[in-house]
């Protein structure tokens, strides 16, 4: 699932791949598993950051960041899709609360706030904005670029 979402980065939720109707019981159910897997991976890239380079805190959270994005870039197209345009209310409520927390912990871990509050989501949204201004992103495989394999996955997909 999180291998077709990096290939299409279209920002759809791959409910359509095998099996993932039968594990998740909705859209926002695989929206949070896709949420946690987003929430857990930089948590412990900044910390591998930060062991490296300790003196520049918002530097590491930055790096940390733009290469979470790198290894998971379909994930992230969905999750801002459904930040910016969630399905219902239930989903609008939960990305809300999804995104300040990841605002408060890119805060928290660049040593812009102690505390978990509004004001370090804000800082922490800041940072996430800087990080994603200065990412660089590989363009997706063009058909030339994808393997014959791929591309009958793609085709059998589309059915």
């Amino acid at each position: 699932m999180i291998t077709e979402a990096d290939a299409r980065r279209d920002g759809d939720l791959p409910m359509y791949v095998e099996g993932v109707s039968e594990t998740f019981r909705d859209e926002l159910t695989l929206l949070g598993a896709l949420t946690l897997r987003w929430h857990t991976r930089p948590a412990g890239r900044i910390e591998r950051e930060l062991m490296t380079q300790p003196m520049d805190l918002e530097a590491a959270v930055i790096d940390a960041r733009q290469a979470t994005a790198d290894e998971l870039p379909g994930v992230l197209a969905i999750l801002d899709r459904h930040r910016a345009e969630p399905l219902d209310d239930e989903m609008a409520a939960a990305m809300t609360t999804s995104a300040a927390k990841e605002h408060v912990m890119l805060a928290v871990m660049a040593g812009r706030s102690s505390g978990r509050d509004a004001l370090a989501a804000h800082a922490g949204e800041l940072i996430a904005e800087r990080a994603r201004a200065s990412r660089v992103v590989a363009p997706l495989a063009t058909p030339a670029q994808t393997s014959p394999v791929d591309r009958l996955r793609a085709v059998l997909h589309a059915a």
